[in-house]
């Protein structure tokens, strides 16, 4: 039993999504995913993994991951790092579908059966179409394309969006209306003025709803320290749960020294990758609340690592994901294996929306709580459909 082949497909209308199959000899196929520089994602694979990858045992997942460890930039959630995560994921899969056996087990068993999540307050259009966190790519231009509109809605009605969260059983939420006046200055300062307009989703919120809601803050990393400690003190009026990658992760002892000053867990980063990174986060006493990205850190096998290292921090994790179904699915095997798993992520409009539309199983979310989807390995496949699609760019790569 060997790998025989690598293909990939990546679709125009999801220009940030590439999913990678890996199919072995026997016939039996893995599915991964990664999020944004697809079709560099797709260069790489083709052009470099296939190489090391044809031949070799799927079931040599630690093996794989040496063999993958580019040489320069190994440290770098870059586009080696994107591709290497989707391939591993695949190989987690496919070990499951071999075997009979959900990933949840191939982990080490569950410690639940489901876990918590909050609403990422995305909209339908969110970074679909477009690469990058700017406000020009957050897609509330135009007509409603549903009723969860949920970016929008923390602009403008953020206390009746709680209202309608809590009535999904969902008592936890994130939201990033300062992000604009980040653009404004490069992070350097943010002016009182513009301080009073971005706590006002936050002063909404409690008005409605008053603690029943928990409010995360995310920072997508765009501040300097005494911005950050600006923003962190007029928001205390309002206890948010967490601030979200407040500042670069380029420097951890500033970031340790931002945590030490201010009153609110600081959470980080869906930036990093491989255990290594998440080593020094926490060694620097940087982080209250380890926050990593399957798709982005180095796939199920990274993600499980740090997971330990956190635990031995005695530190939560809280995966990240506002990206596709696949990663989504798999983070949800990981959230109810690792016992310090504190928390889920998941976007309400993509899961009952365009998620829909690529796979044939999503994760089961009843009371505000996510179960893995059912099923031998990650317990989901793609749509047979996205292959015929005219906008399809399906690629096969087999021994040469």
């Amino acid at each position: 039993m060997t790998i025989c082949a690598i293909e990939t497909l990546r679709l125009d209308e999801f220009p940030n999504l590439i999913w990678v199959i890996v199919e072995d000899s026997d016939g039996t196929r893995g599915l991964g995913e990664t999020f944004m520089g697809a079709e560099a994602v797709e260069a790489y694979l083709h052009e470099s993994v296939v190489a090391k990858l044809i031949g070799t045992d799927p079931l040599a997942i630690e093996a794989t991951r040496m063999a993958l460890r580019p040489y320069v930039g190994h440290q770098a959630a870059g586009i080696e790092q994107r591709g290497n995560s989707a391939v591993d994921i695949a190989l987690w899969d496919l070990w499951g579908r071999k075997t009979g056996q959900p990933v949840w087990q191939l982990l080490g068993g569950r410690v639940r059966d489901s876990i918590r999540t909050y609403n990422t307050c995305a909209g339908y259009q969110y970074v679909r179409a477009a690469t990058g966190q700017h406000t020009e790519n957050w897609g509330i231009e135009g007509a409603k394309q549903g009723p969860y509109e949920d970016l929008q809605a923390f602009l403008t009605e953020a206390g009746e969006l709680a209202e309608s969260l809590l009535d999904n059983q969902i008592s936890g939420m994130k939201i990033w209306p300062f992000d604009a006046y980040a653009e404004k200055s490069h992070g350097a300062a943010i002016t009182p003025a513009e301080l009073l307009e971005g706590c006002e989703p936050f002063r909404k919120i409690r008005e409605k709803v008053g603690q029943h809601m928990q409010i995360m803050l995310e920072c997508h990393s765009l501040w300097s320290v005494p911005a950050a400690r600006d923003i962190v003190r007029a928001l205390a009026p309002y206890n948010i749960y967490w601030i979200e990658d407040p500042i670069s992760m380029n420097n951890l002892a500033a970031l340790a020294d931002l945590r030490r000053c201010i009153d609110v867990k600081v959470t980080a980063s869906e930036t990093l990758a491989t255990r290594q990174q998440f080593a020094a986060l926490m060694q620097a006493g940087a982080v209250d609340i380890v926050m990593l990205d399957l798709a982005w850190c180095g796939g199920l096998t990274e993600a499980k690592a740090i997971a330990s290292l956190a635990e031995a921090h005695n530190l939560p994790i809280a995966p990240h994901d506002c990206t596709g179904p696949v990663v989504w699915a798999a983070s949800c095997h990981l959230s109810v294996n690792a016992p310090n798993t504190l928390i889920q992520e998941s976007v309400r409009a993509f899961y009952t929306g365009w998620y829909t539309e690529l796979v044939d199983n999503l994760p089961e979310l009843n009371n505000g709580e996510l179960a893995p989807p059912t099923g031998d390995g990650l317990g989901m496949n793609l749509k047979d459909s996205l292959f015929q699609r005219s906008d399809a760019h399906h690629r096969r790569s087999v021994a040469r």
